[in-house]
């Protein structure tokens, strides 16, 4: 169960000046840490060393956290103590900024976890150059979505709109940068006020007005896969009374049965846009805290595989768009099954 997110004011008030506070306090534990990492132990000497990695990679994602913070206050200050941020000019500021950062990042994940990621289409999305995106993602491993959104800024060039749950605004970077940028942060059924918007009306506000180097990131399955969610969702189908696709479902043993509210409202909002449909694999059986300490070092490599459709191919008849979903997801869940059989 997560805790409730605070509101807004308490997390710029209060959280993120504790984070820059600990970052401060840290400091000289991660000059000495960085130099005994970094010249001695995790590049030069063999052997796992998980206890060292994870510490590392715990300072190192505090004080990346703490310069995206200082840099966004520069940037409010600079747009005018916030009078401009929404303007161009500084929406692509950020959008670089996000780039440069997660460049940053992924450098140090290669680095310390020995984790790549490789695509295996590298022409991923390209066969829609020039017009605007709808990426449509499985959902499995810590971090995914970091991912994603790397490709999309640093390989593909893209401006991404991400749909992520609310619960990431715990993170002080994520939450004031991607609040800055078009993002929708999704609050679970159960703690969402009576009067808020549904769902798909909100992707679909955020698909509107989506150019040609744009891309909205959704992720149809709506949390990280797991065996319990998986059989949840195909018993909600059964009890809708959707057998048939509560069938499809049942034969998809790699991926969860996509909600498609999301998706098809974005599509319905961005007639014009193509779709790429992302999978990936490599990090799907880490689920738990435990499995991700058990693997460290990874020594992983993540495998994505897109496959993109211009907007003509886009069903409009909604009797006939979640079939559509639901086809493309099952061709998302056998080339997992492939993978995993050829690895």
């Amino acid at each position: 169960m997560s805790w409730r997110l605070p509101p807004r004011w308490v997390r710029r008030a209060v959280l993120s000046p504790a984070l820059l506070l600990v970052a401060l306090v840290v400091l000289p534990i991660g000059v000495l840490l960085a130099a005994f990492v970094g010249a001695v132990l995790t590049w030069l000497l063999p052997g796992r060393l998980r206890v060292l990695r994870a510490i590392w990679m715990a300072v190192f994602y505090l004080y990346w956290d703490a310069v995206v913070l200082v840099v966004c206050f520069a940037l409010w200050v600079g747009s005018g103590f916030g009078l401009h941020l929404r303007r161009p000019a500084f929406q692509r500021a950020h959008y670089r900024f996000a780039g440069l950062m997660l460049r940053v990042l992924f450098w140090q994940i290669t680095q310390t976890l020995r984790l790549r990621i490789d695509v295996e289409d590298a022409d991923l999305g390209n066969v829609l150059r020039g017009r605007p995106i709808v990426v449509a993602s499985r959902h499995a491993g810590p971090g995914d979505s970091f991912i994603l959104v790397h490709a999309l800024l640093n390989w593909f060039d893209r401006e991404p709109r991400i749909v992520l749950k609310d619960t990431l605004q715990w993170d002080p970077a994520i939450d004031v940068l991607l609040n800055r940028l078009p993002s929708q942060f999704i609050t679970p059924r159960s703690a969402r006020r009576a009067d808020a918007p549904r769902l798909s009306d909100a992707v679909g506000d955020l698909a509107l007005g989506l150019d040609g180097d744009d891309a909205l990131l959704i992720f149809p399955e709506g949390g990280n896969v797991t065996p319990r969610r998986r059989l949840g969702r195909i018993e909600a189908l059964r009890s809708a009374g959707r057998v048939e696709l509560a069938a499809q479902a049942e034969q998809m043993v790699n991926v969860m049965a996509p909600h498609a509210g999301g998706l098809l409202s974005a599509l319905d909002a961005a007639p014009q846009a193509g779709v790429v449909f992302v999978a990936h694999t490599g990090l799907d059986k880490l689920v738990t805290v435990r499995d991700i300490w058990r693997e460290l070092p990874m020594d992983k490599s993540i495998v994505m595989k897109g496959w993109s459709l211009l907007p003509e191919d886009v069903p409009r008849d909604g009797s006939s768009q979640e079939a559509w979903l639901f086809e493309h997801w099952r061709g998302i869940d056998e080339w997992i099954a492939a993978r995993e059989e050829s690895a």
